[in-house]
């Protein structure tokens, strides 16, 4: 057998991870990259395995496709029926088109126009609530249909299993309506093979299969184990491989049924900096003061809860979601020459295999070296291909929200919001907002929208009954005459794909997060909202998801740095307490 594989590489997103989860399989595969025709063209004769992996913008892909002269011999490879493998995006291409990018034609192997998903979704108007696009967390697969081939109940397509959780983050598919249904119909009788999941009401087509054509809407790479069982049997052949019971994770019967049909996704965050030695160093503090509690006479020292990777590889193997890097030293000489945090994602790349975040000082910013501006989308992609799936924007999203109401609410297109999500898609940028109550006697005392308070215990120190969250930034040190709910609402219009929503006053307090301020901002965007701040135990995770806003995903730092709870101990207490839907890796090998 071949130890050979190919990636097509038109740079577009975090191949790193791939090329990871391929030496996680088996080291002894050598990967070689192609950029362009030429490329194909030499190594062509040699090639047995081809993946084609893509992340963010549709337009931004297929045109590198065209212009690198790479389809025609895409196209071909496919007619040859030789075995090649589509990931996200790289999937999305064989089809005709999508509403994401109206004048670009795809590779049209497959009759389907890819739409977005509907935020008015029937099930969540119901509830008076919008559904978050984009897609962003783990799913399971519904339905798998195969046309003209014999498989038994105890074989799987490529080890697509139905009660497996997988890793989705699109804002469009190839959604299934009456028309697209229609042609999937005939596609089958073609001998095409789909699997099927749901998004609220809204089927779609997780993975296609033709030949030895292969492709998966969710990144098997960012599955976990379960996902780098699927590249395994593409890489060994292994078409329909028999189901173990090993590679099944079962849900107890009476476990929820999500509106949405994702899991509760639990996220572990490692604010990391640089101390006083000059090493890199996971720490926590209580609204933001990292240091030691000492006396006025004593120096205090930045608090040191581990190293980054070793922690965020122990939160991984303890079943965390994703995993979120926060640099709060900010980058502050050059973004370009922090090498010690890009060795941090490099590392921690090598043996996790869940989305990694990372965030801090993300921005343009002016080389001190060349003096040169370097673009925030060219320091995003530098981060992208060290390992990281999602950059954080913090203080530079206060900027830009300040610019845009400034302006308007016009865009200029070139903000670090908007290049980044044209480029790597909305689903790449994450909004960390720093938001602390400040109360208020009236509404009309500001030009934000306020929060009535009704329980007089919780009225402010002057009795005042309103309140709204003012944002900070520079990780709390500086107010701005700007709320955390018209932040949000701008950062969405100007294309960021999720929000990481803090709070000052719960952080490090263990009194459980802000319902207030989350209620406030999920119940008027559209966009996923992860709650983070103010996590002691899982409970807090419980009540949380309990919100009728729905809110997406919750965050924990403390109390996992201090071993107080594990990951895993929390989404068996939510399990097993709140009979919620939790992806758990206890007993899954490779």
């Amino acid at each position: 057998m071949s130890k050979l594989v190919h990636i097509i590489d038109v740079e577009s997103g975090n191949l790193q991870s791939l090329s990871n989860a391929i030496k996680r399989i088996d080291p002894d595969y050598t990967i070689k990259f192609i950029h362009n025709e030429s490329e194909f063209l030499a190594l062509d004769h040699e090639i047995t395995k081809l993946i084609f992996p893509g992340v963010g913008n549709y337009g931004h892909f297929v045109r590198q496709i065209y212009e690198r002269n790479l389809d025609k011999h895409i196209e071909k490879y496919i007619k040859d029926d030789r075995e090649l493998m589509g990931i996200c995006v790289g999937l999305q291409a064989f089809a005709d088109g999508s509403e994401e990018s109206p004048g670009e034609q795809g590779l049209r192997v497959l009759d389907l126009q890819l739409k977005k998903f509907n935020v008015d979704d029937p099930s969540y108007v119901e509830r008076g609530t919008k559904k978050a696009v984009p897609h962003i967390g783990w799913n399971s697969i519904e339905e798998i249909t195969v046309a003209g081939d014999d498989i038994s109940s105890n074989k799987s397509l490529f080890n697509l299993n139905l009660n497996n959780k997988y890793y989705f983050v699109h804002s469009y598919a190839a959604i299934i309506d009456h028309e697209s249904s229609e042609k999937l119909d005939k596609l089958r009788g073609q001998g095409w093979n789909f699997a099927i999941a749901r998004y609220g009401t809204e089927g779609f087509l997780a993975a296609i299969n033709k030949g030895n054509l292969f492709a998966t809407q969710f990144h098997p790479e960012k599955s976990g184990i379960a996902g780098l069982k699927i590249i395994k049997s593409f890489l060994e052949g292994e078409k329909f491989p028999e189901v173990h019971k090993s590679d099944i994770q079962q849900q107890p019967k009476d476990v929820e049924e999500t509106i949405s049909g994702l899991t509760r996704r639990i996220i572990a965050c490692l604010d990391v900096r640089t101390n006083d030695d000059g090493d890199l160093v996971v720490t926590k503090g209580d609204q933001y003061n990292v240091r030691e509690t000492k006396s006025d006479s004593e120096s205090s020292a930045v608090r040191n809860l581990g190293k980054p990777v070793e922690l965020a590889t122990r939160y991984y193997n303890q079943g965390a979601d994703e995993v979120t890097f926060l640099n709060i030293t900010s980058f502050r000489n050059s973004p370009l020459k922090d090498l010690p945090m890009l060795e941090v994602l490099r590392r921690a790349a090598e043996t996790i295999f869940v989305p990694l975040t990372v965030g801090g000082g993300i921005k343009d910013m002016q080389d001190p070296e060349t003096g040169k501006t370097v673009p925030a989308v060219q320091v995003a992609d530098l981060y992208f291909r060290s390992g990281a799936d999602k950059v954080s924007i913090g203080s530079d999203a206060v900027t830009i929200a300040e610019q845009y109401y400034a302006n308007n609410k016009r865009k200029t297109g070139k903000t670090s919001i908007e290049t980044i999500s044209k480029t790597f898609g909305n689903q790449a940028v994450v909004i960390s907002v720093d938001p602390k109550r400040r109360y208020v006697a009236s509404p009309e005392d500001t030009t934000m929208q306020t929060i009535h308070i009704t329980d007089p215990e919780r009225y402010g120190p002057n009795g005042e009954e309103y309140c709204y969250y003012q944002v900070t930034s520079q990780g709390g040190r500086k107010t701005h005459e700007l709320g955390a709910l018209e932040l949000c609402v701008a950062c969405e219009d100007l294309g960021a794909g999720e929000i990481l929503l803090n709070s000052i006053d719960h952080d490090g307090s263990n009194k459980g997060f802000n319902l207030e301020l989350l209620n406030q901002i999920k119940s008027q965007v559209s966009i996923p909202v992860i709650a983070s701040s103010g996590a002691g135990n899982p409970q807090h995770f419980k009540q949380v998801f309990e919100m009728e806003c729905g809110i997406d995903a919750a965050l924990g730092a403390g109390l996992f740095h201090r071993g107080e709870y594990t990951v895993n101990e929390v989404k068996h207490y939510l399990q097993e307490q709140g009979k919620m839907d939790v992806r758990l890796d206890d007993d899954v090998e490779l």
